[in-house]
């Protein structure tokens, strides 16, 4: 049997009450205009970023009149996992906790699916009692539960302010008695390998940069799109931290000529996180690059990417449509992946074949086929393509469209009955068309094919801290042209945001939805010019007026907007 859930007050109520949202917060949400459908209050709070999504969880614990907690792997039982089907854990979001005398403990992030709750029951045969957890750490703890199991390295849980120097790695393999090894598995190197991977998850960092130089080795983390000196440790360090890491990547430790690439997995606390690694060598000895990619603060969707609320109903239905190809075009490092793979989450469902040609696979999809190209292997994008062809898919995902074989089978496997989602390489949308002609794509083949193309770039968001108001100088007004009604900021700096007045990253988005007098203007080989004169005038909204709309609402600064993109 269940506990009966009882009500407290509407989940509005409760987070005002709390001081967690203002009433103008609420009255924003509640816009149906602001609203997809079926959202509720909470998520769409959530979404818009006008409440933290622990204090949603808090309220609906509140609400529901449940214990609230962020829940660690130290709290779970393994021993429970197997109570309940992995498949039903994974599909409902419920994590089986412990169980003591015939009552099963699960954490949920939503306590309001009574149907889950009475399964729970029925299946386990124990009396059930929720607890309510932040979205996030269920998230990582049912990542953790699904990653397959293989090698990896465990991180140590840090609790509260202990010293860096607990933190350690516990390999899963032995190592040979060789000296390099020896080298690498003294407890300073392996001491400070932690520290630098512990502050690059802990800070959200994308890469660690290790830079040997003539006189320093400098340790340099990505935080935010720009890199920051994090330590110089001793030169004489450099040899034995190399080695450690090749050790933990597989990699052979005696091989300093060539590059060499390899990965390996670490957690921490209840967040499993993949780090690629790749050596270089250079005339001051061997740079090494690792790339962060931390499952747990991957939960992204189409609805928090920033894209706003009429383009997201837009983008909304071009990616529900049965076939035709969506572009997402931009240069490196501007979140098209990230973008594509929230639009994979939002279509994927069990009665679809989702396939996808990446190169690298950057993070593991559930329920989605992804397939790793590899060039040097003999599967590039063209053979891997024409491979997945044949396996019956509804959906394909291509990494990058980076030569004419690959867009030709893209774009015909679009015409063919399939939907097809890609990168490319374009300043913007509509430059995605002539670089489709300039590939030998047959314009009217283009023009059938073409469903829509996104266009995008990350800038950093203020840090709500310390931004401080200011009044636009006339240079930038005349440089911008005509400024939307809002107030504009400047980056401070404080403890918060570490002095760099910024914390965190958003998108600023072009959508161009193909109609059909874009279609027929495409397959009459058109200039760039007059494509883009025709997309503005059936609506598009460019780059720059996206980025200049977000920090008239305060959300970044110009300064930023006309870093990313070109005035």
């Amino acid at each position: 049997m269940t506990d009966t859930l009882t009500m407290t007050g509407k989940i509005g109520d409760i987070l005002l009450a709390n001081g967690w949202v203002t009433r103008a917060d609420l009255n924003r949400a509640s816009q149906p205009d602001q609203r997809l459908p079926g959202e509720r209050l909470g998520d769409a709070l959530v979404r818009l970023n006008l409440v933290q999504d622990s204090h949603l969880r808090q309220a609906l614990a509140r609400q529901h009149r449940l214990p609230w907690l962020r829940v660690t792997r130290k709290l779970v039982d393994r021993e429970v996992l197997g109570v309940l089907p992995r498949d039903f854990v994974l599909q409902n979001r419920v994590l089986p906790m412990f169980r003591v005398d015939g009552t099963l403990t699960v954490a949920v992030d939503d306590p309001t699916n009574l149907w889950m709750l009475d399964e729970v029951a029925r299946i386990s045969g124990c009396t059930v009692q929720l607890v309510v957890t932040d979205a996030a750490c269920l998230h990582s703890l049912l990542a953790d539960l699904s990653a397959a199991d293989g090698e990896s390295f465990e991180i140590d849980d840090v609790i509260g302010d202990a010293g860096e120097g607990d933190l350690q790695v516990i390999e899963d393999k032995s190592e040979d008695g060789l000296d390099l090894h020896q080298l690498a598995d003294l407890s300073p190197v392996v001491r400070l390998v932690n520290i630098m991977l512990f502050r690059a998850i802990g800070d959200h960092a994308s890469d660690i940069h290790i830079e040997p130089d003539d006189h320093v080795l400098r340790v340099r983390h990505r935080i935010d799109g720009e890199l920051r000196e994090l330590m110089r440790p001793p030169t004489s360090m450099h040899a034995a931290i190399v080695s450690r890491l090749k050790v933990m990547a597989d990699l052979d430790i005696s091989e300093r000529r060539k590059p060499q690439d390899g990965r390996f997995r670490v957690r921490l606390d209840t967040r499993a996180v993949d780090v690629r690694m790749s050596t270089l060598p250079t005339v001051q000895g061997e740079k090494v690059v690792l790339r962060i990619m931390d499952r747990g603060a991957m939960r992204i969707t189409l609805g928090n990417l920033g894209i706003g609320h009429q383009r997201m109903q837009q983008l909304h239905e071009l990616i529900h449509r049965p076939d035709g190809i969506i572009l997402v075009a931009g240069p490196t490092g501007s979140g098209k992946t990230t973008t594509l793979y929230a639009a994979l989450e939002e279509i994927n469902e069990p009665g679809k074949n989702i396939c996808t040609v990446e190169n690298p696979v950057e993070y593991n999809l559930r329920g989605i086929n992804q397939v790793q190209a590899n060039q040097k292997g003999g599967l590039g994008f063209p053979d891997a393509l024409r491979s997945l062809l044949r396996q019956d898919p509804d959906v394909l995902m291509v990494g990058e469209i980076r030569d004419a074989e690959t867009a030709t089978i893209a774009v015909q496997a679009s015409l063919t009955g399939h939907l097809v989602l890609a990168t490319l390489h374009t300043n913007d949308a509509v430059s995605a068309v002539t670089r489709l002609i300039n590939m030998g794509i047959e314009p009217y083949l283009i023009g059938a094919a073409l469903r829509g193309v996104i266009s995008q770039r990350l800038v950093r968001c203020l840090c709500p801290t310390c931004r401080q108001p200011i009044d636009v100088s006339a240079a930038v007004r005349r440089r911008l042209g005509q400024l939307p009604e809002g107030q504009f900021y400047a980056a401070r700096g404080c403890d918060t945001c570490k002095g760099t007045g910024y914390s965190g990253r958003i998108g600023i988005y072009e959508l161009l939805v193909v109609t059909d007098a874009f279609a027929d203007l495409t397959s009459r080989n058109p200039t760039l010019g007059e494509l883009r004169k025709l997309a503005l005038q059936e609506g598009l909204m460019p780059l720059l007026a996206d980025g200049v709309r977000k920090a008239a609402e305060g959300i970044t600064t110009l300064e930023e907007v006309m870093r990313v993109v070109s005035v």
